[in-house]
């Protein structure tokens, strides 16, 4: 099975309690930044959106608002505090934003929004007004959210950064344990970020198949940064973007030997790069 996010694929054992189910879930805790949570509270700021999503987004801000923006995107389960290292120190010149997305962190709803239509609309919310630069970085499953908002907006996204990033239906598949976690009396004792992350999870498959379909409308330029040792979303999602992505302006792809999933925390230099390369104005 494919895991959008998560340290390790969840247990195949058997596992009889609420927290056997939560852990399978999501993978127990996930690997995260140097920097402490409390650091990112004066970055916090909010935005009031109307249909589709009809709600209160949350997101973190730093940088300057005068050049290009990067958009950071977290994936199943996460929040925007995920990203806290590279707004502690953003890249010069680049201002950038942190999304909690739908139904995580402080973001509402309370529950999940598995559309990666709904997804992209949050994203887009947040795409400055003046026509500056935009490049999206998403990691994991926020790899299929920011290529939806470039699918859709293509002359909008200057570049993508897709880390570790979960594309290939193919690869995709539902545990039946998840089910459980999904069955109502199991459902209302598991915390809210697990609740969802399941949800989203679980809708995956037929989302990503109905992206596939519009990948070759992005144009933006697109890095590709993946680990071959990456248990959770198999490299194997690589050959299919770039199989996909023809009508891109270049794709680049940087693969990281024996690195595995958690890229924005363990590989952070690599990350960095990434973005660097995507800010550029050649191919």
């Amino acid at each position: 099975m494919n895991r959008a996010c998560g340290p390790r694929p969840w247990t195949r054992g058997r596992l009889g309690t609420a927290l056997g189910v939560a852990l399978a879930a999501v993978g127990c805790a996930p690997a995260g930044p140097r920097t402490p949570e409390a650091a990112t509270e004066g970055l916090r700021a909010s935005i009031a959106t109307a249909a589709p999503l009809d709600t209160t987004l949350s997101y973190l801000h730093a940088g300057p608002a005068l050049g290009p923006r990067l958009i950071l995107v977290h994936g199943t389960p996460g929040a925007a505090t995920g990203w806290a290292d590279y707004l502690a120190t953003p890249p010069a010149g680049v201002e950038v934003l942190a999304l909690d997305r739908p139904g995580f962190g402080r973001s509402g709803p309370p529950g999940a929004m598995p559309s990666l239509a709904d997804q992209a609309a949050a994203v887009r919310a947040l795409l400055p007004a003046d026509g500056r630069p935009v490049v999206l970085l998403g990691h994991s499953l926020g790899g299929p959210v920011v290529a939806r908002v470039a699918a859709d907006v293509p002359g909008r996204i200057t570049a993508l950064v897709l880390v570790a990033a979960s594309l290939d239906p193919a690869l995709e598949g539902i545990h039946p344990v998840q089910h459980v976690g999904a069955w109502a009396p199991v459902r209302a004792m598991l915390p809210r970020v697990i609740r969802n992350a399941n949800t989203e999870l679980m809708a995956l498959k037929p989302e990503l198949e109905a992206l596939a379909l519009d990948l070759p409308r992005i144009t933006a330029k697109v890095v590709i940064l993946h680990g071959t040792e990456d248990d959770l979303v198999p490299v194997a999602n690589v050959p299919f973007m770039q199989a996909r992505l023809t009508g891109a302006r270049c794709v680049k792809t940087r693969l990281l030997p024996g690195r595995n999933h958690f890229l924005p925390w363990n590989a952070e230099a690599e990350v960095r790069q990434a973005i660097a390369t995507a800010l550029e104005t050649a191919c």
